[in-house]
């Protein structure tokens, strides 16, 4: 009988999903694309990481090397760089988190007040702009900006300090890094913002003017908590890279004076993998990365499922 109950649900299943794909075939046809990218390029990789557990070489391939076990990720935990570079990702993955993430979201609320609808875009276009400039460019930009005989020195001397080349005390790193950062996703990161704030229902701001609340109150009680599901949802995925600082930013910026405070376990991965060819070492670290991240993922997915009843699932 439970049987005969299955068959008939798993046919009723089977028949609205076929119906469902020859209503919406063109949309399913426009995602295979994606779903062939991701498990070519996301999926089939992560047989690799197999790796991490062995002492990898190339002659004699994946299955051929001999298994190590845990080895090289007590190497990397047992290692003198190990608190280093996790307390330097912790800490310019926190400062961007914290200065980083509410940018886009007071850039949204402070075009979303404008009322000159051209003067809205020319900013719109003008935050956007740093966004599509090539990583190199940007970087090649903000060495020529904080140089000894660059912009920011030279305004910075008004305030009575000398100026010097920035990016080779390591004191000043981390601020460069977060500011530039900010500079270049603040307008990117906004969009989404935007678009959840054209989904505020309009009578809600009628009904507070009725009442006599003014832009500030507004702004608390309206469109605050209205966008307030982006804003978790978007907090919640940041968090789960929370480890995931950009490499090439950080290869580009940093040097020996420097490195103390800059390295952190993206470029301790590229070095060691591609540099000193230690492969299954780097997988390792590569892993350890991804595994935290993970677990910071679903930590904050769980918070918030808690205490906002919104999560990605």
């Amino acid at each position: 009988m439970k049987k005969n109950k299955s068959n008939v649900k798993n046919n009723a299943y089977t028949a609205m999903l076929k119906k469902d794909f020859k209503i919406n075939k063109s949309l399913y046809i426009m995602v295979l694309p994606v779903i062939v990218f991701y498990l070519l390029f996301h999926y089939v990789p992560m047989y690799g990481a197999i790796i991490a557990f062995k002492n990898f070489k190339p002659q004699l391939g994946i299955w051929g090397s001999s298994w190590v076990g845990l080895k090289h990720f007590m190497d990397f935990f047992n290692g003198y760089y190990f608190l280093n570079i996790l307390g330097n990702t912790l800490r310019i993955s926190f400062a961007t988190l914290i200065f980083g993430f509410p940018a886009p979201i007071i850039l949204a609320l402070l075009l979303n007040e404008l009322r000159n609808a051209k003067f809205a875009k020319i900013i719109q276009n003008f935050t956007y702009m740093p966004h599509f400039i090539s990583l190199v460019v940007i970087c090649g930009l903000i060495r020529n900006f904080t140089a000894d005989s660059g912009v920011i020195p030279y305004l910075l001397s008004f305030f009575g300090v000398e100026p010097k080349s920035l990016l080779n005390y390591p004191q000043y790193f981390v601020p460069i890094y977060v500011i530039s950062n900010i500079w270049q996703e603040v307008g990117w990161g906004s969009i989404i913002y935007l678009a959840a704030l054209t989904n505020v229902d309009a009578s809600l701001y009628e009904a507070a003017v009725i009442d006599g609340a003014n832009k500030w109150k507004q702004l608390i009680h309206i469109t605050i908590p209205s966008i307030m599901p982006t804003i978790v949802i978007m907090l919640i995925m940041r968090v789960g890279n929370i480890l995931n600082v950009g490499f090439e930013k950080i290869l580009l910026l940093y040097n020996g004076s420097t490195l103390d405070v800059a390295d952190v376990i993206s470029t301790y991965v590229y070095r060691k993998g591609l540099l000193d060819l230690s492969w299954s070492f780097s997988t390792a670290v590569g892993l350890f990365n991804s595994v935290i991240n993970f677990i910071f993922l679903v930590g904050m997915n769980s918070i918030s499922k808690r205490v906002n009843e919104v999560g990605l699932w």
